[in-house]
Protein backbone atom coordinates (compact mmCIF):
# COMPACT_ATOMS: atom_id res chain seq x y z
CA UNK A 1 0.00 0.00 0.00
CA UNK A 2 1.32 3.43 -0.92
CA UNK A 3 0.69 6.86 0.54
CA UNK A 4 0.87 10.29 -1.04
CA UNK A 5 2.57 13.24 0.62
CA UNK A 6 1.69 16.51 -1.06
CA UNK A 7 2.64 20.16 -0.75
CA UNK A 8 6.13 21.67 -1.07
CA UNK A 9 6.88 21.94 2.66
CA UNK A 10 5.62 18.46 3.50
CA UNK A 11 7.66 16.87 0.70
CA UNK A 12 10.80 18.84 1.58
CA UNK A 13 10.56 17.82 5.23
CA UNK A 14 10.05 14.20 4.22
CA UNK A 15 13.24 14.41 2.14
CA UNK A 16 15.17 16.07 4.96
CA UNK A 17 14.03 13.37 7.38
CA UNK A 18 15.15 10.64 4.96
CA UNK A 19 11.62 9.26 4.64
CA UNK A 20 11.58 6.45 2.09
CA UNK A 21 10.07 7.86 -1.09
CA UNK A 22 9.55 5.96 -4.30
CA UNK A 23 9.13 8.92 -6.61
CA UNK A 24 8.27 12.62 -6.65
CA UNK A 25 5.82 14.02 -9.17
CA UNK A 26 5.85 17.69 -10.16
CA UNK A 27 3.19 19.48 -12.17
CA UNK A 28 4.37 20.13 -15.71
CA UNK A 29 3.50 23.84 -15.45
CA UNK A 30 5.24 24.35 -12.08
CA UNK A 31 8.11 26.89 -12.41
CA UNK A 32 11.50 25.28 -11.76
CA UNK A 33 12.46 28.08 -9.36
CA UNK A 34 9.80 26.90 -6.88
CA UNK A 35 11.20 23.38 -6.56
CA UNK A 36 14.96 23.90 -6.65
CA UNK A 37 15.42 22.66 -3.08
CA UNK A 38 13.19 19.63 -3.65
CA UNK A 39 15.17 18.69 -6.76
CA UNK A 40 18.50 19.04 -4.91
CA UNK A 41 17.36 16.91 -1.98
CA UNK A 42 15.80 14.29 -4.25
CA UNK A 43 18.94 14.04 -6.38
CA UNK A 44 21.09 13.63 -3.27
CA UNK A 45 18.80 10.85 -2.01
CA UNK A 46 18.63 9.13 -5.39
CA UNK A 47 14.88 9.66 -5.75
CA UNK A 48 13.53 10.11 -9.25
CA UNK A 49 11.42 13.11 -10.24
CA UNK A 50 8.82 13.08 -12.99
CA UNK A 51 6.89 15.95 -14.55
CA UNK A 52 3.20 15.13 -15.09
CA UNK A 53 -0.03 16.98 -15.72
CA UNK A 54 -1.40 18.74 -12.65
CA UNK A 55 -4.66 16.80 -13.03
CA UNK A 56 -2.82 13.55 -12.32
CA UNK A 57 -1.28 15.01 -9.17
CA UNK A 58 -4.69 16.20 -7.97
CA UNK A 59 -6.15 12.75 -8.66
CA UNK A 60 -3.44 10.94 -6.68
CA UNK A 61 -3.58 13.36 -3.73
CA UNK A 62 -7.37 13.53 -3.72
CA UNK A 63 -7.27 17.33 -3.70
CA UNK A 64 -6.32 20.21 -5.96
CA UNK A 65 -4.44 21.93 -3.12
CA UNK A 66 -1.10 20.23 -3.73
CA UNK A 67 1.06 23.19 -4.83
CA UNK A 68 1.90 20.97 -7.78
CA UNK A 69 4.02 18.55 -5.73
CA UNK A 70 3.30 15.00 -4.58
CA UNK A 71 5.63 12.28 -3.30
CA UNK A 72 4.79 8.59 -3.49
CA UNK A 73 5.81 6.71 -0.35
CA UNK A 74 5.33 3.25 1.13
CA UNK A 75 2.84 3.00 3.99
CA UNK A 76 4.25 4.65 7.11
CA UNK A 77 6.30 2.54 9.52
CA UNK A 78 5.63 3.30 13.17
CA UNK A 79 8.35 3.55 15.81
CA UNK A 80 8.65 1.31 18.85
CA UNK A 81 8.31 2.54 22.43
CA UNK A 82 11.91 1.47 23.04
CA UNK A 83 13.07 3.68 20.14
CA UNK A 84 11.28 6.66 21.68
CA UNK A 85 12.90 6.06 25.07
CA UNK A 86 16.28 5.60 23.38
CA UNK A 87 15.89 9.01 21.76
CA UNK A 88 15.36 10.72 25.12
CA UNK A 89 18.43 8.92 26.46
CA UNK A 90 20.49 9.98 23.44
CA UNK A 91 19.51 13.59 24.10
CA UNK A 92 20.43 13.25 27.77
CA UNK A 93 16.92 14.24 28.86
CA UNK A 94 14.23 12.57 30.97
CA UNK A 95 11.52 11.17 28.69
CA UNK A 96 8.85 13.61 27.56
CA UNK A 97 6.11 11.81 25.65
CA UNK A 98 2.64 12.58 24.35
CA UNK A 99 -0.18 10.03 24.59
CA UNK A 100 -3.17 10.82 22.40
CA UNK A 101 -6.46 9.28 23.47
CA UNK A 102 -9.09 9.23 20.74
CA UNK A 103 -7.75 11.92 18.41
CA UNK A 104 -9.62 10.85 15.28
CA UNK A 105 -9.31 14.01 13.18
CA UNK A 106 -6.12 13.83 11.06
CA UNK A 107 -5.91 17.63 11.00
CA UNK A 108 -5.79 17.67 14.80
CA UNK A 109 -3.17 14.92 14.82
CA UNK A 110 -1.05 16.80 12.30
CA UNK A 111 -1.25 20.00 14.34
CA UNK A 112 -0.27 18.13 17.52
CA UNK A 113 2.72 16.52 15.79
CA UNK A 114 3.83 19.94 14.59
CA UNK A 115 3.76 21.29 18.15
CA UNK A 116 5.40 18.13 19.49
CA UNK A 117 8.33 18.46 17.09
CA UNK A 118 8.76 22.16 17.84
CA UNK A 119 8.69 21.54 21.61
CA UNK A 120 11.18 18.68 21.45
CA UNK A 121 8.78 15.92 22.50
CA UNK A 122 10.66 12.61 22.27
CA UNK A 123 7.76 10.64 20.87
CA UNK A 124 4.01 10.37 20.41
CA UNK A 125 1.92 7.31 21.27
CA UNK A 126 -1.35 6.54 19.48
CA UNK A 127 -3.84 3.74 20.14
CA UNK A 128 -4.67 1.52 17.18
CA UNK A 129 -8.40 1.95 17.77
CA UNK A 130 -10.34 5.22 17.86
CA UNK A 131 -7.43 7.22 16.49
CA UNK A 132 -6.27 8.79 13.28
CA UNK A 133 -3.15 7.20 11.83
CA UNK A 134 -0.23 8.70 9.99
CA UNK A 135 -1.22 9.57 6.44
CA UNK A 136 -0.83 12.27 3.80
CA UNK A 137 -3.33 14.61 5.49
CA UNK A 138 -1.44 14.34 8.77
CA UNK A 139 1.89 14.91 7.02
CA UNK A 140 0.61 18.03 5.28
CA UNK A 141 -1.14 19.49 8.34
CA UNK A 142 2.00 18.95 10.40
CA UNK A 143 4.00 21.01 7.85
CA UNK A 144 6.34 18.05 7.52
CA UNK A 145 6.87 17.56 11.27
CA UNK A 146 5.34 14.07 11.09
CA UNK A 147 8.51 12.95 9.33
CA UNK A 148 10.63 14.01 12.32
CA UNK A 149 8.55 12.87 15.32
CA UNK A 150 8.84 9.25 16.43
CA UNK A 151 5.29 7.94 16.58
CA UNK A 152 4.28 4.60 18.06
CA UNK A 153 0.95 2.84 17.66
CA UNK A 154 -0.11 0.49 20.45
CA UNK A 155 -2.91 -2.02 20.92
CA UNK A 156 -3.79 -0.83 24.43
CA UNK A 157 -2.97 2.69 25.59
CA UNK A 158 -3.64 2.04 29.30
CA UNK A 159 -1.43 -1.07 29.29
CA UNK A 160 1.34 0.95 27.65
CA UNK A 161 0.97 3.66 30.28
CA UNK A 162 1.26 1.06 33.05
CA UNK A 163 4.39 -0.39 31.47
CA UNK A 164 5.97 3.05 31.16
CA UNK A 165 5.08 3.80 34.79
CA UNK A 166 7.17 0.78 35.77
CA UNK A 167 10.05 2.48 33.95
CA UNK A 168 9.69 5.64 36.04
CA UNK A 169 7.36 7.82 33.99
CA UNK A 170 4.47 9.81 35.44
CA UNK A 171 1.37 10.65 33.45
CA UNK A 172 -0.51 13.93 33.50
CA UNK A 173 -3.89 14.21 31.84
CA UNK A 174 -5.42 17.40 30.51
CA UNK A 175 -8.92 17.53 31.98
CA UNK A 176 -11.28 20.34 32.94
CA UNK A 177 -11.81 18.74 36.36
CA UNK A 178 -8.10 18.78 37.17
CA UNK A 179 -7.31 20.07 40.66
CA UNK A 180 -4.25 22.02 39.52
CA UNK A 181 -3.68 24.54 36.78
CA UNK A 182 -1.25 23.20 34.22
CA UNK A 183 1.20 25.97 35.13
CA UNK A 184 1.17 24.95 38.82
CA UNK A 185 1.90 21.23 38.39
CA UNK A 186 5.43 19.82 38.29
CA UNK A 187 5.97 18.74 34.68
CA UNK A 188 9.75 18.66 34.81
CA UNK A 189 10.40 14.93 35.36
CA UNK A 190 9.99 11.82 33.18
CA UNK A 191 6.52 12.49 31.86
CA UNK A 192 3.75 11.43 29.53
CA UNK A 193 1.27 14.17 28.61
CA UNK A 194 -2.15 12.67 27.90
CA UNK A 195 -4.52 14.53 25.59
CA UNK A 196 -8.08 13.40 24.91
CA UNK A 197 -10.45 14.18 22.08
CA UNK A 198 -12.57 17.32 22.04
CA UNK A 199 -15.80 15.36 21.94
CA UNK A 200 -15.20 12.76 24.66
CA UNK A 201 -12.12 13.93 26.54
CA UNK A 202 -10.10 11.22 28.25
CA UNK A 203 -11.64 7.76 28.33
CA UNK A 204 -12.30 6.49 31.86
CA UNK A 205 -9.51 3.90 32.06
CA UNK A 206 -7.00 6.30 30.55
CA UNK A 207 -8.04 9.03 32.99
CA UNK A 208 -7.83 6.66 35.95
CA UNK A 209 -4.30 5.67 34.96
CA UNK A 210 -3.09 9.27 34.95
CA UNK A 211 -1.13 10.13 38.10
CA UNK A 212 -2.72 13.56 38.19
CA UNK A 213 -4.96 15.80 36.11
CA UNK A 214 -4.42 19.44 35.23
CA UNK A 215 -6.76 22.01 33.79
CA UNK A 216 -6.31 24.96 31.49
CA UNK A 217 -8.17 28.04 32.77
CA UNK A 218 -11.01 29.23 30.57
CA UNK A 219 -12.09 32.86 30.84
CA UNK A 220 -14.75 33.05 28.16
CA UNK A 221 -18.01 31.24 27.50
CA UNK A 222 -16.43 28.23 25.78
CA UNK A 223 -15.41 25.51 28.24
CA UNK A 224 -12.66 23.79 26.26
CA UNK A 225 -9.90 24.33 23.72
CA UNK A 226 -9.11 22.53 20.51
CA UNK A 227 -7.11 19.39 21.41
CA UNK A 228 -4.08 20.57 19.44
CA UNK A 229 -4.03 23.92 21.26
CA UNK A 230 -4.31 22.22 24.66
CA UNK A 231 -1.48 19.87 23.70
CA UNK A 232 0.77 22.75 22.63
CA UNK A 233 0.20 24.58 25.93
CA UNK A 234 1.19 21.54 27.99
CA UNK A 235 4.15 20.68 25.76
CA UNK A 236 5.62 24.13 26.13
CA UNK A 237 4.92 24.38 29.85
CA UNK A 238 6.80 21.11 30.36
CA UNK A 239 9.64 22.42 28.20
CA UNK A 240 9.67 25.76 30.07
CA UNK A 241 9.98 23.99 33.40
CA UNK A 242 12.86 21.89 32.11
CA UNK A 243 14.65 24.95 30.78
CA UNK A 244 14.15 27.10 33.89
CA UNK A 245 14.35 24.33 36.47
CA UNK A 246 11.17 25.35 38.26
CA UNK A 247 7.43 24.76 38.19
Amino acid sequence: MTEFIYGRNAVMEALRAAVRLQKILLASDLPAARVVEIEKLAQKAGISIERVEKEKIAHLAGTKKTQGVVAIAPAHTYASISAILAQSEARGEPPLLACLDGIEDPHNLGAILRSAEAAGIHGVILPKRRSAGLNATVARTSAGAAAHVLTARVANLTATMKDLKSKGLWFVGAHQEGKQLYTEADLSGPLGIVIGSEGHGLHRLVRENCDFLVRIPMYGRINSLNASVAAALLFYEARRQRETGRA
